[in-house]
């Protein structure tokens, strides 16, 4: 890996630490949220959020990251005077979710769950994975 990959994913990794931080994200959810391994401990976390390491670099990690700040993004817009409005968001039920919470899907769905959440913040992305546009999207096995 470059300077230039590294820096990138130092980045990726301080913007995605601070978002799951700011929900209030203990380590097991951020485990599951991220697919970290279960044996990751509070320690290799916070080397994580204080930019000693970095994620590690494999795609359904990376893959993640990305849905993770582009949710964050959507929230941004979504609520562009509350900020703290994100963190309550994700943790509660939502009727088009069958009163379940952002968190819970994206926790037992795993990247699924975070398509899904991400489908219900953001149209664009719902339109692309329609196959509205010309991204040629289709799902697996199909």
């Amino acid at each position: 890996m470059d300077q230039q990959q590294q820096q990138a994913l130092s980045d990726i990794t301080q913007a995605v630490m601070g978002l799951l931080d700011s929900w209030d994200l203990d380590t097991q959810e951020i485990q599951g949220v991220l697919c970290l391994p279960e044996k990751m401990r509070a320690r290799a976390l916070n080397k994580l959020r204080e930019g000693l390491d970095v994620l590690p670099d494999e795609p359904q990690v990376l893959r993640r990251a990305s849905y993770l700040l582009r949710i964050a993004d959507a929230l941004r817009t979504t609520y562009p005077l509350n900020p703290r409005m994100a963190s309550r968001w994700v943790r509660q039920g939502h009727r088009r979710f069958g009163r379940r919470s952002p968190l819970s899907i994206i926790l037992k769905d795993g990247e699924s769950g975070l398509i899904a959440v991400l489908s219900e913040l953001d149209c664009t992305f719902s339109w692309d994975l329609t196959g509205s546009t010309s991204m040629g999207y289709r799902p697996v096995g199909h």
